[in-house]
C-alpha cells in the first residue's frame, strides 16, 4: 500500500528537532558521497501579463541511508507586486479552492514502489527551518541569547522554532512591516517557545544588540543593511536580496546552502517568460561575486569547511533554496511516523505501478 499523507499529518508529526537531527545526518551523508542530491530545475512560461509567471519547479536526491528516493514538483503562478517602496514576489493559490499546488513523493530504492505521497507544504518550512538552525548552532556563539527576527510569516515561525531548537534563547524580538501582524506573532512564538518575545517598532530595534539576526520575508529589497552588523553576530537569510551584499561582505565566515543554486542557472525561461529573480544580487556585486565558490552546508557539516573562529566574528549563513535531499530526509522521518502511529491513508500501490515498461 501506498501511504496518503496530509499537512495535518506532518504539522502533528514532525518536530524541530527531529527534522534537525534527520537532515544533518543527510547533509553529512551527501559530503561523504552516499547520498545522491540532484540538480534542482525550475521552468518557466509566460504568465498573464509581465508581472507575473508560471513556473514548474522539480528537484530530487536519494538517501541510501534509509533506502528511499524523493522527488518534489511545485506548479506555481508567480506574481510581483509593489507597496509604495516595497516590491514583493506572491505566490498566487490559482487551484481550485484557492490553493497552491506542491507534491512529494516518497520511493522505496530497494522496490522502486511509491512508499507515501504528500503536499510539501509543512515538510517544506520544516526543511528551511531546520536548515537554518543546523547552520546557526554551528555558526551562532555558544552563548548567544537575543534573536532578531525580521518577518512575521509563516517561514518566519520555523525559523524561530529552529533557533529556539539551537539555543537557549533569553529573548526574541520581532519586526516586520505590518505591526498588528508583528505582535500577533510575537505572542504565538513566545506561548511556542516559552521565550519572552516582543514586537519592535522598526528593523534596527530589533537588530541591535542582537546576537542572532534571521530573515525570512517576501520582500526583492534588503532587509538588514550592512550599517546594522555588529561584532559577534550570526546572519542568516531565506532569500536572495534580504540582506545587503555590504553586510554579507562584512562577514568573517560566510557559507551557502547550495553552491549550484547561487548562480540562477537552474532556471530556464521560455521565449516571452519573464522571472525577475533568475540573475542572483549575490554573484553580480562586486563585494560578493566570489561567494559563489564559497564552502557549503554539506562541507560545514562534514568537517572540511570552518566555522567560526572567535567570538567576534560575524557569520553568515545564505540558505538559498531548496534541495532534493531535503525532502528525502524529512520524508522518510514522516513516513516512520505515520506508520508509527496509523496516520494517513493507504492506497493501492498498483494505482501507481505498471506492468508494461519501455
Amino acid at each position: 500500500m501506498t501511504l496518503l499523507l496530509s499537512n495535518e499529518d506532518a504539522h502533528h508529526l514532525l518536530t524541530m528537532p527531529d527534522c534537525m537531527a534527520a537532515l544533518e545526518q543527510s547533509y553529512a551523508a551527501t559530503h561523504d558521497g552516499t547520498a545522491i542530491n540532484g540538480r534542482r530545475s525550475d521552468m518557466v512560461g509566460p504568465g498573464s501579463d509581465a508581472d507575473s509567471a508560471y513556473v514548474l519547479k522539480m528537484m530530487g536526491a536519494i538517501l541510501p541511508q534509509q533506502k528511499v528516493g524523493a522527488i518534489r514538483i511545485n506548479s506555481d503562478l508567480f506574481r510581483w507586486v509593489s507597496h509604495g517602496e516595497r516590491r514583493q514576489r506572491v505566490k498566487v493559490p490559482a487551484a481550485p479552492g484557492e490553493r497552491w499546488v506542491g507534491l512529494v513523493l516518497l520511493f522505496s530504492t530497494e522496490t522502486g514502489e511509491p512508499l507515501a505521497i504528500f503536499p510539501d507544504g509543512v515538510v517544506q518550512r520544516a526543511r528551511v527551518g531546520a536548515t537554518s538552525g543546523i547552520a546557526l548552532n554551528r555558526l551562532a556563539r555558544k552563548n548567544a541569547k537575543v534573536l532578531a527576527m525580521l518577518g512575521s510569516g509563516w517561514q518566519a515561525e520555523a525559523q524561530v522554532l529552529a533557533a529556539a531548537a539551537a539555543r537557549m534563547l533569553a529573548e526574541i524580538r520581532c519586526y516586520s512591516p505590518n505591526a498588528e501582524h508583528c505582535r500577533d506573532f510575537a505572542a504565538r512564538m513566545a506561548t511556542q517557545t516559552g521565550v519572552p518575545a516582543r514586537a519592535c517598532n522598526a528593523p534596527e530595534e530589533a537588530v541591535k544588540g542582537a546576537d542572532i539576526v534571521l530573515c525570512a520575508t517576501n520582500s526583492l529589497g534588503h532587509v538588514f543593511h550592512e550599517g546594522w552588523c555588529e561584532l559577534g553576530m550570526h546572519l542568516g537569510t531565506i532569500r536572495d536580496r534580504e540582506l545587503d551584499p555590504g553586510a554579507i561582505a562584512r562577514a568573517e565566515c560566510v557559507i551557502v546552502h547550495d553552491r549550484d543554486n547561487l548562480t540562477g542557472q537552474h532556471v530556464e525561461l521560455a521565449k516571452g517568460a519573464v522571472f525577475k529573480e533568475k540573475a542572483k544580487e549575490l554573484g553580480q556585486d562586486p563585494r560578493t561575486a566570489k561567494l559563489v565558490n564559497t564552502p557549503s552546508l554539506d562541507e560545514l557539516v562534514g568537517g572540511a569547511a570552518q566555522g567560526r573562529a572567535s567570538d567576534s566574528d560575524i557569520t553568515c549563513f545564505l540558505n538559498y533554496h531548496g534541495v532534493g535531499l531535503q525532502f528525502a530526509a524529512i520524508g522518510a522521518l514522516l513516513y516512520r511516523k505515520a506508520l508509527s502511529v496509523s496516520a494517513g491513508q493507504h492506497l493501492p500501490t498498483d494505482w501507481f505501478t505498471e506492468d508494461v515498461h519501455s
